[in-house]
């Protein structure tokens, strides 16, 4: 028979480590992050059904837009056509098929290229990607350097001016600027290549990512990589002024909210070095908010940025959702749609997943 001091030490052991962290708050990381994907499940759910009801609305036919003024003349040939693409069907049975071909991957064939959808997108999500990537990199470093400047030298010279900086670029308008940048660089100055993603001259690299930067490294091929680059530095720069500009007000605003903490306070009083106080406490009490807007940033610059896009002929997503609306391509315009709203779901879902790792207020709550 065991001693009772052995059986109260078994239990005591138990009981610590039960409460140990890393057990007391897997189950609570789990629950939140189950939430979390269901809940986005359901959104993409509810984006299909938002897609698929506005694109019905469009007043434009899309049986005149497939086949022609002549052909959508003919009774025959629109009946044909309609029954071929279910459009003789009630609209809640359209809607299931709809999501029963998007289940198989099936967005659709386009209109205007004849390809499917599906393939349209996956040749221009790459094009954005890298767009996407390469300004909202720069614009952290740019964006949360001079914000946190701005916060730490609050009311001074160096302050106010970031802050014309930020207004200046979140108040252009990007399409003028656009314009104006790829005429001044361009066309005045000859200093930037002109619109597309390489040379007429220049060959693609072997394709691994679609993104001809990575690529190009992937390949080996240091003159396609620079080719590449030269290329992307416009758009990029007329994209990283608005982002950049928007990322400083936020991380500011966040960092100065940080600074008038007690803790903050607290660890100055405490006589700790001024770098450890930025960077452990202050840096890190405002990384939510933060992460909040680089999502959304990213987000959007991930979802296509149209006219930006369309000056440089970039070939991304902006570039085909136009070309797809102003060419009345449904098929087409819907399959943006639903990638536009997986990509903001998705990014949304990767930022909360972060929330619940750096902060446990959040997964707890």
């Amino acid at each position: 028979m065991p001693s009772s001091s052995s059986t109260l030490d078994e239990r005591t052991e138990a009981s610590e480590q039960a409460t140990r962290p890393g057990r007391r708050l897997r189950h609570p990381l789990v629950r939140y992050l189950a939430i979390r994907v269901g809940v986005s499940l359901l959104l993409v759910l509810g984006v299909t059904v938002v897609t698929f009801v506005l694109t019905n609305l469009v007043p434009a036919s899309p049986i005149t837009a497939a086949l022609g003024e002549r052909a959508s003349s003919d009774p025959r040939i629109v009946e044909a056509f309609k029954a071929a693409q279910g459009l003789d069907r009630p609209k809640v049975v359209q809607y299931f098929i709809y999501l029963g071909h998007l289940f198989q991957g099936n967005l659709g064939t386009s209109i205007q290229t004849h390809n499917p959808v599906a393939t349209d997108l996956g040749r221009a999500f790459p094009a954005t990607a890298e767009l996407a990537l390469f300004v909202i990199v720069l614009s952290i470093i740019l964006g949360l350097g001079l914000g946190l400047v701005a916060a730490l030298r609050h009311n001074r010279f160096a302050d106010q001016l970031i802050r014309v900086v930020s207004l200046i670029g979140i108040s252009v308008p990007t399409f003028w600027l656009a314009v104006a940048i790829y005429f001044v660089f361009f066309f005045q100055l000859h200093w930037a290549p002109g619109a597309g993603r390489l040379d007429p001259a220049s060959t693609a690299p072997p394709k691994v990512t679609g993104m001809y930067t990575v690529d190009a490294l992937l390949a080996g091929q240091p003159t396609s990589f620079v080719d590449a680059l030269r290329h992307l530095v416009l758009p990029g720069v007329v994209l990283t002024l608005f982002t950049t500009g928007l990322l400083i007000r936020f991380s500011r605003s966040a960092i100065l909210d940080v600074l008038n903490q007690d803790y903050v306070r607290a660890a100055r009083a405490k006589g700790l070095p001024a770098r450890k106080v930025v960077f452990g406490y202050v840096l890190r009490g405002s990384l939510t908010p933060i992460l909040t807007v680089v999502g959304l940033a990213f987000g959007s610059l991930l979802s296509g940025t149209v006219l930006t896009e369309q000056v440089f002929a970039w070939g991304g997503i902006g570039q085909y959702a136009f070309r797809a609306s102003t060419a009345l391509d449904l098929p087409a315009v819907m399959g943006v749609g639903l990638v536009v709203g997986v990509v903001y779901i998705a990014t949304n879902l990767v930022i909360d997943v972060i929330y619940g790792v750096v902060d446990p207020r959040v997964r707890v709550g």
